[in-house]
């Protein structure tokens, strides 16, 4: 159904559309001369066109004895959802008098229905006609509607909510509607409102408290000489920016202020907000040398340690502009900076919206909500703002009632006033406001507004330019627009210009054809593509926003596909971006956005599907990477790109090593699979892809207790992932070797040197910088370095800290709780011990757990707790590997010492010696020679000393051979520092363990 109303370009409107028709027409004109009822229905047509353009409604057309208006149409008007109603419910009042004449004057009755609805339409400009599902609905609204009933919309319902007395209605169906909706019965009469308008710029009024509070956060931060975050809370208009602006005029003379802004569109740019801020301070290489770290944890420190450095000169105060838009990864480094930084006096003051706390409940810092405007207030405000202008009470009332005590609605109500326009009701929402405002400019200058919100929040005369063939707009046509204050320029970018809200970009852009939106966006992204210097991810969003506005006008075709290819192509790459910066969770977002675009072509889906599931292994989704890693597997078989589908195996495979211990290493489809890739790899020269596989053999080899050769394939891997400068592969393998020349056979001063040449190689990875530390700690412990081990580990933990790795914190408890073994302090070692431990029991991670458990139990059994030790133990049994060799072994080793200690020598020797076969099949130096040294012990107890004395023999060359200095005394003289000859206490072991 269409409606006339102007033709020439097409724009989009939130537009507002009435039908009413008479009932019972169809029996009035069987029995009436056709005079006279031509002569009701057109006193019917006079007061319905009289009610619609009374409230600056258009009657579109009559047909028959039905009346179709439309409010918006030509020009959209701030409350023109409470105009349609007042206009139904007058022309509903109007036909109840016209029928008491017709009672009178010929006997019949007249009554009438009518329907209301808002939503989005196409429009011409010249021709009148309005097209939309909005139009539809309404008309079935009015077919649905009994005698003397009002149904409306809900979109015009909750635009009117206030205003109007109804009654709700669920599940209402419509003729030729697929499904049910939600409508409205007018029941009372539509409130009125009085208005009229006025001008310009916002004064600091009403915020006299909210400033003395942020003031008193930068006191504190300048006394604590630290970071201080207060987010200030409201919705849009309320006055935060210009609180923020207050702020800063009373800091100014001691305090560097640097301002970063959010991106308004979805994801947005990750670190656009700190590109701002490096730039204002002239620092955007520094910038770039942080974002080059590697991992987020990298960048964020990076990031930090710059800041610090600048608030150390001078106190630093950053504004950051509605953070409800920025992306988790930059709300992860705002809070990072409130924890983390130390001995620089800095204020964060974040912008937000209320949605942010929706997204982050727990969000950190203090926080400020700030208050509409009281009635006293707004007073003053309207009264500053209109500079001495005459504006009448009635129309101060106005916008006091309208604004709500909102700033920006006072400001735009006054600025429509100044240029011109009058004021009704207002709708509740900032959108209708300025769609109404935009609406009411000069052709040329909304011409120049919707361009640049093609563009974005910030555009240059030459990006406009481009969106006009060449043509720039006249100085005139710029500075009426910042006259008005649509506009600002933009100190930043030379020639460039901003919004002066998100939410004018946002109605300037909504009534954009989508024709058009397609259009521009490609051609910008083409733009920005042949500059060279843009961001994939911005070029991908135009690319995006093209193909959409192409797929809601159904044109799936060759363009469609062709946009989705460019877009994801793009978006591809900014997803490689981000994931060599350490962002993963900024990547996996990005490459789910590419592969959505992509659902026609599976072909170019797959590789993007294993892209995704890597960035979720690594941002710690592993149930979604599981499902996203099998279905890249599948894909790639199906297409048949088996170069494709091995990598994706190994990516599963070695996934499911974390998720799956019970099915994963000793499966053997998982070493087939790697004994497959390998080769296939080699052959092809995938340098990426051939790592990763050797990096998973490896890691099997180092479980099952093959140390040597674990240590041939990830020095192998090292090599070809060095070739394909894959630089998260490169960290995730220098963590293995570390732990590799740790447990294995290499001597102790040999595995400190190499770790001490991965450390020297890897000055740009504070990830992997915190993994050699922790070896060599335990390392330097093994030769009774005891003092350089604690201060390895203390510095281990304090990166850790620093860069957020909590599982990677809580792990190192093994290290620091066998340092303090070694050295002779179980009670150390398990205050050590037990906070990695409890820590990992809390994560549900399992894997480290196991290993932790082993070392709290040895504790536990040196300071005579055995209930306690074995309780320990018996859980750490039922959660490890069956071929996690290191915990196989030491359950085995703390059960013997245990039954042992009980009297139970003979279960417990059985149990030494089925320990001692698995780990002489490995090459784990101290787990043997640990092994051998509680031989001893249990077979000097039952007085075979000349065994005891073999093993403790044993045990001695091992240490020797390992270089572990700190282990002699024990193995000479017995496993247990300072123990009777006898092991105390008495415990069973389970049956299924014996």
């Amino acid at each position: 159904m269409a409606l006339v109303v102007g033709a020439g370009e097409e724009v989009r409107k939130v537009v507002t559309v009435l039908f009413a028709d008479v009932t019972g027409s169809t029996q009035m004109g069987e029995s009436l001369d056709p005079e006279s009822f031509r002569h009701i229905l057109a006193r019917y047509f006079e007061v319905a066109r009289r009610s619609v353009d009374r409230h600056g409604g258009t009657v579109e057309k009559f047909i028959g004895d039905a009346v179709m208006a439309v409010f918006g149409v030509p020009t959209i008007h701030e409350d023109d959802a409470i105009r349609a109603l007042r206009a139904a419910a007058e022309l509903r009042d109007g036909v109840r008098l016209l029928d008491e004449e017709t009672r009178r004057e010929y006997g019949v009755s007249l009554g009438v229905r009518i329907g209301v609805n808002t939503g989005e339409v196409v429009s011409g400009t010249d021709e009148r006609l309005v097209t939309g599902d909005a139009v539809n609905v309404a008309a079935r609204l009015q077919q649905t509607a009994d005698p003397g009933e009002i149904l409306v919309g809900a979109r015009t319902h909750a635009l009117a909510a206030g205003a109007v007395a109804s009654e709700r209605i669920d599940d209402m169906s419509l003729r030729g509607k697929s499904q049910s909706i939600t409508a409205y019965r007018l029941v009372g009469p539509v409130a009125s409102e009085d208005t009229e308008q006025v001008a310009p710029r916002t004064p600091f009024v009403g915020r006299a408290a909210e400033l003395a509070a942020i003031g008193a956060s930068y006191e504190r931060a300048l006394a604590d000489r630290r970071c201080h975050l207060v987010t200030v809370f409201g919705p849009p208009g309320i006055g935060k920016s210009r609180l923020a602006r207050e702020l800063e005029a009373s800091v100014a003379d001691d305090a560097t202020i640097l301002r970063g802004h959010c991106p308004p569109y979805g994801e947005g740019v990750t670190y656009r907000a700190l590109a701002d801020i490096f730039e204002q301070a002239g620092e955007h290489g520094e910038l770039e040398t942080a974002l080059a770290a590697g991992s987020t944890e990298e960048v964020f420190w990076s990031v930090r340690k710059a800041l610090e450095g600048w608030a150390r000169r001078r106190p630093l105060v950053l504004m950051l502009d509605d953070i409800h838009f920025a992306e988790s990864t930059f709300l992860d480094l705002i809070e990072h900076l409130a924890e983390w930084t130390r001995d620089a006096p800095m204020l964060i003051v974040g912008l937000a919206r209320p949605e942010l706390l929706e997204r982050r409940p727990a969000w950190t810092g203090e926080r400020m909500n700030l208050p509409m405007l009281t009635e006293r207030e707004s007073d003053e405000l309207i009264g500053r703002m209109s500079d001495g202008s005459d504006v009448a009470l009635e129309t101060r009332a106005g916008i006091r009632q309208v604004a709500e005590g909102n700033p920006l609605f006072v400001e735009q109500l006054l600025a429509t006033i100044a240029a011109g326009g009058t004021l009704e009701r207002m709708p509740d929402t900032i959108h209708a406001l300025l769609a109404a405002r935009i609406d009411a400019l000069p052709p040329e200058e909304r011409e120049i507004l919707e361009r640049a919100s093609i563009i974005g929040h910030v555009f240059t005369w030459d990006d406009l330019s481009i969106l006009a063939d060449g043509v720039r707009p006249s100085g005139a046509r710029m500075a009426g627009l910042v006259r008005r204050e649509f506009v600002l320029p933009d100190e930043s970018v030379e020639d460039a210009f901003r919004f002066r809200h998100a939410l004018i970009r946002d109605a300037a852009y909504a009534r954009i054809s989508m024709e058009r939106r397609a259009m521009n966006h490609e051609r910008i992204a083409s733009l920005l593509d042949a500059r060279g210097n843009a961001q994939s991810e911005v070029i991908g969003h135009h690319l995006e926003q093209a193909h959409r506005s192409v797929v809601a006008l159904g044109q799936l075709g060759d363009r469609g596909r062709s946009l989705a290819s460019r877009a994801a192509s793009q978006l591809s790459a900014a997803a490689g971006h981000a994931q060599a910066q350490g962002d993963a969770a900024s990547a996996a977002a990005l490459l789910r956005r590419a592969i959505a675009l992509l659902h026609h072509d599976e072909l170019s889906q797959a590789p993007l599907h294993l892209l995704l599931g890597r960035a979720l292994v690594e941002s710690g989704h592993l149930d979604e990477a599981d499902g996203v890693l099998a279905t890249a597997r599948e894909a790639a078989a199906r297409i048949g790109d088996t170069e494709l589908a091995a990598d994706a195996a190994i990516s599963l495979a070695h996934l499911r090593l974390h998720t799956e211990p019970d099915a994963s290493i000793g499966q053997k489809n998982v070493r087939a699979v790697i004994a497959d890739a390998i080769p296939l790899f080699e052959r092809s020269g995938n340098d990426a892809a051939l790592a990763r596989a050797l990096t998973v053999a490896g890691l099997l080899r180092f479980w099952r207790g093959g140390a040597a050769s674990a240590l041939t394939d990830l020095q192998r891997a090292l090599v070809h992932a060095g070739r394909a400068d894959d630089r998260g592969q490169l960290i995730e393998i220098g963590g293995y070797l570390a732990s590799v020349l740790l447990h294995g056979p290499t001597p102790v001063d040999e595995a400190l040197r190499r770790i001490g040449e991965m450390r020297d190689g890897s000055t740009e990875s504070r990830v992997l910088e915190v993994h050699l530390l922790r070896a060599s700690a335990h390392l330097e412990a093994l030769r009774a370095r005891f003092d350089d081990a604690r201060r390895s580990i203390g510095d281990a933990k304090r990166l850790a800290a620093e860069l957020g790795l909590q599982v990677v914190l809580a792990r190192m408890a093994r290290e620091a709780g066998s340092i303090e073994l070694l050295a002779g302090d179980p009670a150390a070692a398990e205050r050590e011990l037990r906070v990695g431990y409890d820590d990992l029991d809390r994560m549900g991670n399992w894997g480290y757990l196991t290993s932790i458990g082993i070392r709290l139990s040895d504790a536990l059994f040196l300071q005579g707790r055995l209930g306690e030790a074995k309780e320990v133990v018996d859980r750490v049994a039922s959660l490890a590997v069956t071929e996690d060799v290191d915990v196989q072994v030491g359950c085995r080793r703390l059960w013997a010492k245990i039954l042992a200690d009980g009297g139970r020598t003979q279960e417990a020797q059985r149990l030494l010696e089925e320990a001692i076969a698995l780990a002489m099949d490995t090459d784990f130096t101290i787990d043997q020679a640990e092994l051998l040294t509680d031989q001893a012990d249990v077979l000097a107890v039952v007085g075979r000393l000349d065994e005891a004395q073999a093993a403790r023999d044993e045990a001695v060359r091992l240490y020797r051979q390992k270089g572990a200095l700190a282990r002699l005394g024990d193995a000479a003289n017995g496993g247990v520092p300072d123990k009777s000859a006898s092991f105390r206490g008495s415990t069973r072991i389970p049956e299924s363990r014996r």
